[in-house]
């Protein structure tokens, strides 16, 4: 059966059918990161959102290009407008060059994706290899007539595209709401409008990164970056654009205003939009001060968390909301994360245990023939992955009842049952098994020790030894490990 996938569109307000411009091949640019600190819960979200997107459409049969940038220049420490560059101001504290605190966090982002098993993109540019591209775009704007120079800074004229177009089509707000809640900035002097953004701004005598421009020496405003470099790899004219949901306005806003104002047609068809992770409500987010990093999430060594959690924990609490639903941070809600993920990638092991029938019970027949096409709704329905895993684990219910021998399945439902579960939870939500090699190393000592002693109580039990037989499952149990008697013999795991 043909999968029709079903997105939601930010700029329409709606579900829409995704019918790619150029079918079967689909262009898609995801916001990246900014590479001046260490990547944090808030970095691992759209990371996560769009990596099941990308590893979806692939699954459909479309040929993916997938550019997710590099911000290492131009973002500025109080808006996109003024103040302090971030990398360059790091640059300074630490006497380094900015590209080398830009290669470094770049290093660890990637380091971090790795481990939450995120793929990479196929093209991964950034924005400081790419000043050419985005001088030719502001050139563009100003020969179209919809920005102006001022003291060798360029500055889009909004009034003057709200005139023709509209400014805030992706946003829902109107020119005259922006124009109320810009704050008035050192440097607003120069613009015609407080709510005008940079398209490219003058460099101070102290500023370290600089380009040579028809108007200045300078550097590109933050906004230009991926309107450049989104045209540069994917056209004037392109699927998906994707990133966090505090990127609508007013990064995407500005980015459709240039891209409309240069070409004078919308260059993106579909965009997508995840919702923000919080603590306590508030938005986390290294503005705020309120960040984990995931290092620290992995390492267990922020005074908030009550311990360590894995890559995969981390990537299993994102997937169990909806990527449009905000996400809360708790430990509790963590813990119920890991449990989850250990009760699914238990269900998925134990599947080579079972012992296939001549043929299925009905309740099995019917779960099991269901499975795929309940997942595959649910991911056609706007990457509804919590439905997904509510869907797997039902599963394990039924992979559960059949290890009691409460029922029976044949071997081509078992085959189907073991290729959804690895199709879904693995190859689509792309999880794994994470534990570390030392973890791994002392698991299998354990295996040996634990499998020694249910001998000897096999042995005792073979003896009608009750006492000792007992006493062997009870010590057990208290050192964390749960022993169960099966009508093929006895069975354990350690409980985390």
């Amino acid at each position: 059966m043909e999968q029709k996938l079903i997105i939601y569109n930010t700029l329409s307000r709606r579900k829409e059918p995704f019918e790619p411009i150029h079918s079967p091949n689909v262009g898609m640019y995801v916001c990246g990161p900014t590479v001046y600190g260490d990547p944090h819960l808030g970095h691992a979200r759209p990371a996560i959102t769009f990596d099941i997107l990308f590893r979806y459409l692939k699954h459909l049969g479309y040929k993916v290009r997938y550019v997710r940038n590099i911000t290492d220049v131009g973002h500025l420490e109080h808006d996109a407008d003024e103040g302090d560059d971030k990398i360059e101001k790091k640059a300074r504290l630490e006497q380094l060059e900015p590209m080398e605190i830009a290669q470094h966090y770049t290093n660890r982002y990637h380091d971090a994706m790795a481990a939450l098993n995120v793929l990479p993109p196929s093209i991964e540019p950034h924005a400081t290899g790419h000043i050419i591209e985005q001088e030719e775009l502001v050139k563009e704007i100003i020969d179209n007539g919809f920005a102006y120079e001022s003291n060798g800074s360029i500055y889009f004229d909004i009034e003057k595209y709200n005139k023709k177009f509209h400014y805030g089509i992706l946003s829902g707000r109107n020119l005259e709401d922006v124009i109320n809640a810009s704050r008035q900035l050192d440097g607003v002097g120069e613009k015609h409008n407080q709510a005008d953004f940079a398209l490219w701004k003058k460099a101070q005598p102290e500023h370290i990164m600089r380009w040579p421009s028809p108007w200045s020496d300078g550097f590109p405003g933050w906004h230009c970056e991926c309107t450049a470099m989104g045209r540069k790899y994917l056209g004037n004219h392109f699927d998906i654009h994707g990133g966090g949901m505090d990127l609508v306005f007013p990064h995407h806003e500005c980015e459709i205003a240039q891209a409309v104002a240069s070409q004078g047609d919308q260059m993106v068809k579909y965009w997508m939009h995840n919702n923000m992770i919080t603590i306590n409500g508030q938005k986390m987010g290294k503005s705020l001060g309120n960040f984990i990093t995931l290092e620290q999430f992995f390492n267990g060594t922020h005074v908030s968390l009550s311990q360590a959690y894995g890559p995969m924990t981390i990537r299993f609490f994102i997937l169990s909301a909806h990527y449009r639903g905000t996400v809360d941070f708790s430990n509790e809600a963590l813990q119920a994360s890991e449990k989850g993920l250990d009760r699914l990638l238990t269900g998925i092991a134990d599947l080579e245990r079972i012992q296939p029938s001549a043929k299925s019970d009905d309740n099995t027949a019917k779960t099991v023939g269901e499975l795929r096409q309940k997942c595959y709704d649910a991911m056609n329905d706007d990457l509804q992955t919590p439905i997904v895993i509510s869907s797997l684990f039902e599963a394990c219910h039924t992979i559960n009842t059949l290890l009691d021998h409460k029922a029976t399945i044949s071997e081509a439902d078992l085959k189907e049952l073991h290729d959804t579960m690895h199709l879904f939870a693995f190859d689509l939500l792309g999880l794994k098994n994470d534990k570390g090699s030392n973890n791994d190393a002392r698991e299998e000592a354990y295996g040996k020790v634990v499998d020694m002693v249910l001998e000897l109580r096999a042995k005792a039990k073979a003896a009608k030894d009750w006492a000792t037989s007992d006493q062997i499952r009870d010590a057990l149990s208290e050192a964390g490990f749960e022993v169960k008697d099966t009508k093929d013999g006895c069975v354990w795991k350690l409980n985390k």
